[in-house]
């Protein structure tokens, strides 16, 4: 009989715990806490664990095999080669899906040929490779790992003003260039200690920025679909900018932190971009295709703006011969706002917590819902 709405797993299906000690095929594990759900102790041969559907372990796409090791003990890890190999047995017993770095895609054909899926669990907070609506309609839920993923993203967003305004790579390139006979008294770069920020996008992540930046006593403006509390703004010193405009223009550095969506998409774009500052710098963290890739490229090369610090593009990578990647002014970096090995272990287990709540009819930590 199918779970889908039966409240709890029966103990025979229940997932196992952290902290597993094997005897012979069954798992004996001590209750324990993972994410916000607390997972009680049970007794369950491996091949009775709920399946979860993996694109693969290892390789060039395939979740890390530390994650997989966490994986296994609360699941029967399928990987996309398996369930292929052997549709009708497996398409019964995978109840999760586990997105790791965008894979496997979910479509109408997979999720057809997965009658018992309940939840796909999402590693990281961007859900815009997820079709919501179409997965809604099945009946699946979807889960992210916001939490997990502010810490690691805020510090890059930093990183990011800090190399640029002070022209890290560049100055790197120079030290270590075989033709460096000197180092220029007139190579200079900007500060940002009492600059203004201006975040676009003031949720988890956004937040941890302003509050990141306090320390350099940078005067923080913010533009959110919903003005933050007062007691939130005072903690973190931030001034609330209706209008998107009047933050480009105030703004030395401008961070981009929100999701895409079709509200966002080439939220900066030419008209954006020459209302910033020609000194100020551009970052953006959240998802390429908030930015005109291509009005940015002209106002670089025309010095609309100073700069910009890129972790996302569109596509990913960019094309050899793209524009961008021959300027001097900008920094791109391979999306890595969550690679760290501490965001990376974190948002594995905030997904896991997320689908196993689904799995056992609990509340769920991180649900996302269509728009």
């Amino acid at each position: 009989r199918s779970l889908a709405g039966s409240g709890s797993l029966p103990l025979s299906a229940r997932p196992a715990t952290v902290g597993s000690s094997w005897e012979g095929s069954a798992v004996r594990r001590k209750p324990a806490l993972v994410g916000s759900v607390v997972v009680t102790p049970q007794v369950m041969a491996e091949e009775e664990l709920p399946g979860v559907l993996i694109l693969d372990i290892g390789g060039t796409h395939g979740v890390l095999e530390n994650l997989a090791s966490l994986l296994k003990k609360h699941f029967h890890l399928v990987t996309m080669k398996e369930f292929l190999e052997n549709k009708k047995e497996m398409s019964k017993k995978i109840q999760s899906v586990f997105v790791f770095e965008c894979r496997p895609t979910i479509d109408r054909e997979l999720l057809e040929s997965l009658p018992n899926l309940k939840v796909i669990g999402n590693s990281g907070v961007g859900v815009d490779h997820l079709d919501l609506k179409m997965i809604s309609n099945f009946g699946i839920k979807v889960t992210n790992t916001p939490h997990a993923v502010a810490d690691s993203t805020a510090d890059l967003g930093m990183a990011l003003m800090l190399a640029s305004a002070r022209r890290l790579v560049e100055g790197c390139q120079i030290a270590v260039s075989p033709d460096t006979k000197y180092f220029a008294v007139d190579w200079l770069g900007v500060e940002v200690t009492r600059a203004t920020l201006g975040i676009i996008g003031m949720g988890s992540i956004g937040y941890k920025v302003a509050e990141r930046a306090r320390a350099f006593s940078m005067r923080i403006l913010y533009h959110n679909r919903h003005q933050r509390r007062k007691e939130e703004e005072e903690a973190v010193g931030a001034h609330y900018c209706e209008k998107i405009e009047d933050l480009l223009q105030q703004s030395d550095f401008v961070m981009l932190v929100v999701n895409l969506t079709p509200e966002t998409h080439r939220l900066i774009g030419k008209k954006e971009l020459g209302l910033m500052k020609p000194t100020a710098t551009l970052i953006n963290i959240s998802r390429g295709g908030v930015i005109d890739q291509d009005a940015l490229v002209e106002a670089l090369q025309n010095k609309v703006i100073r700069a910009a610090a890129l972790d996302v593009t569109y596509p990913e990578p960019l094309p050899r011969d793209h524009p961008l990647l021959k300027l001097s002014n900008i920094i791109i970096t391979p999306h890595i706002g969550t690679a760290t090995v501490q965001a990376i272990h974190m948002m594995a287990e905030e997904a896991i917590a997320n689908m196993l709540a689904v799995l056992n009819g609990k509340p769920i930590p991180s649900e996302v819902f269509p728009r």
